[in-house]
């Protein structure tokens, strides 16, 4: 039941981890049906990738929205990168959490990060934000790898560039990759009130971080090592780079109300707008993350709230910070224990062609939250 997992509502709601776990399912499934995606042709839902893989949505599920499945038949190859992009944002997310209470949980099931996307707290606001990124990210690179067949490098940039540089080689396609997920991403959002904007604005965050962290990249020419001129292009930064901007973010997040200017005259998008909860506060700007409601303390189990609590949680006797035992396992106090670990050790490479290592045992001291 892994694969039926419920990701942000930008993925219509139902959108299966089967876009998530779809490399392995089509790897380890020969009979002619995986969750919710099949190998059945259908003039009506036929999805083909660019290596000729027909894949199907079954249409009862409802999987992707009318607008997805129009995107992804557009742009053959795309799936498999949608694919990778959602599963680095969430290893991206566990990471960015992992010493914190909420350390972005995710479970088998039909709710992939739990309760927690129902709510308007900074936490769904970095989840949609760094999936969102994740798309974008995997998208932009895979154009440049060629693995598209839609779109390729970003050629734009060509030509004088500076007195000892010019543009050229293959820039990865940021713009291809923030168009593509504003319309899929975006597209499975509805709604006009709070709840919507705040996503809406969220996954904008999370593409514009990705565009904005954006490098040049530089390689020399030159006789014997000299780099008498450089032929530059436009990389992507890591998504460790953008998960580290968007938790920073995360820490400074903006509470927001609906804003309403009471003005029958206004425009629709000027009405459908986010405000500062706090009017001396600046608006939010489009690279901010945004949230309305408090988050939960997580430090005990909830089913109402989905949280998981801490009890158990691994700490650190020693840190002031979030990991230390005095915060993370809410001043309930931890345990200590000791165990033994062996290890490969003192390894020796051998020509040709081997590694020999010897099995150490150490003891090592493990804290636990109550």
């Amino acid at each position: 039941m892994g694969l039926w997992v419920l990701l942000p509502s930008w993925v219509s709601a139902t959108l299966l981890l089967a876009l998530t776990a779809l490399p392995a399912a089509l790897a380890a499934n020969s009979s002619g049906r995986w969750w919710g995606i099949v190998n059945i042709a259908s003039s009506t839902n036929l999805l083909t990738d660019s290596k000729s893989l027909q894949l199907v949505l079954e249409p009862s599920l409802q999987l992707l929205s009318r607008k997805q499945r129009r995107l992804i038949r557009q742009n053959p190859g795309i799936l498999h990168s949608v694919s990778g992009g959602l599963q680095s944002a969430v290893r991206e997310c566990k990471w960015q959490f992992r010493n914190r209470r909420w350390n972005c949980p995710t479970a088998p099931g039909p709710h992939l990060f739990g309760k927690i996307v129902n709510r308007g707290c900074r936490e769904t606001a970095f989840i949609f934000a760094i999936t969102s990124a994740g798309v974008t990210h995997s998208v932009a690179r895979s154009c440049s790898e060629g693995s598209i067949e839609s779109c390729t490098c970003d050629y734009r940039r060509r030509g004088p560039g500076g007195p000892d540089w010019h543009w050229g080689g293959c820039s990865d396609n940021i713009d291809f990759g923030r168009l593509f997920g504003r319309e899929f991403v975006d597209s499975g959002e509805k709604g006009r009130d709070l709840r919507f904007l705040m996503n809406l604005h969220n996954n904008e965050a999370g593409r514009t971080t990705v565009f904005s962290e954006m490098r040049q990249e530089c390689k020399c020419h030159g006789m014997s090592g000299s780099c008498t001129v450089r032929t530059c292009w436009m990389r992507l930064p890591t998504l460790r780079t953008v998960g580290d901007v968007l938790r920073d973010r995360f820490d400074g997040a903006s509470r927001v109300l609906y804003g309403n200017r009471g003005n029958n005259r206004a425009s629709r998008a000027e009405l459908l707008r986010l405000e500062p909860e706090d009017p001396a506060h600046k608006p939010p700007s489009p690279h901010d993350l945004v949230y309305f409601e408090k988050s939960p303390n997580f430090c005990t189990y909830s089913g109402r709230l989905g949280t998981a609590g801490t009890a158990g949680r691994a700490c650190n006797s020693s840190s002031p910070a979030l990991d230390g035992c005095e915060l993370l396992c809410c001043g309930r106090g931890h345990r200590t224990r000791t165990q033994r670990v062996t290890e490969r050790c003192n390894c020796t490479f051998h020509w040709c062609c081997h590694v020999s290592c010897r099995n150490c045992t150490h003891t090592r001291v493990l804290h636990e939250c109550l």
